[in-house]
């Protein structure tokens, strides 16, 4: 059951709009399970161009589906978010089911469930007065996963690193991707 928060800067969301909204995202229910409780984070915004940037994040236990899109309209954009976010649910499946496979099948998946503790982000905004000011501060678990979900998940969320706890060896691990294209780890003692 996806439930929505949907704001706009420089547009007021109309009931037309939200329900062209949540109309396009439900259509992404069909690949949760059915226990699959999860809020819908929509921000659509205006600038001075016409040009309308939506941002759809949806935060859930073990994944956060996260797109973007720039169109000159809205409608568009919301359309072309839809297409994005089940290219990549379908990405993230294929490469789960493939990944179980190849290990110890089915009894692995439930065992990496059961230790997910979760990956849900806090924002706090902060005010700093010093030469080095930080004007955002992420709060988030760090949920054990392999350097390959790790990866999967900086490209989802369109990040260009991103922080984990290594499940092998229960170290907090970096991956990032590097000006080549290919990707870098950082690991810790």
């Amino acid at each position: 059951m996806l439930d929505f928060n949907i704001r706009g800067e420089n547009i007021e969301v109309t009931p037309a709009i939200r329900e062209h909204v949540e109309k396009k995202i439900q259509k992404l229910e069909r690949y949760f399970t059915d226990g699959a409780n999860a809020t819908a984070h929509v921000n659509m915004k205006v600038y001075n161009d016409k040009q309308t940037k939506v941002e759809v994040t949806i935060p859930m236990k073990n994944l956060t589906l996260r797109a973007e899109e720039r169109h000159t309209d809205l409608y568009a954009a919301i359309d072309l978010i839809v297409d994005k976010l089940e290219r990549q649910i379908r990405k993230y499946k294929t490469r789960v089911n493939r990944k179980f496979r190849e290990r110890e099948g089915v009894a692995a998946f439930f065992a990496s469930v059961n230790k997910s503790n979760g990956g849900t982000a806090t924002d706090v905004s902060e005010e700093d007065d010093s030469e080095f000011s930080v004007v955002r501060t992420k709060r988030f678990d760090l949920k054990p996963m392999d350097q390959e979900e790790a990866i999967l998940q900086m490209n989802m969320l369109g990040h260009t690193f991103f922080v984990f706890t290594d499940a092998g060896s229960d170290e907090t691990n970096i991956v990032y991707k590097r000006k080549d294209g290919q990707y870098g780890l950082i690991e810790t003692n």
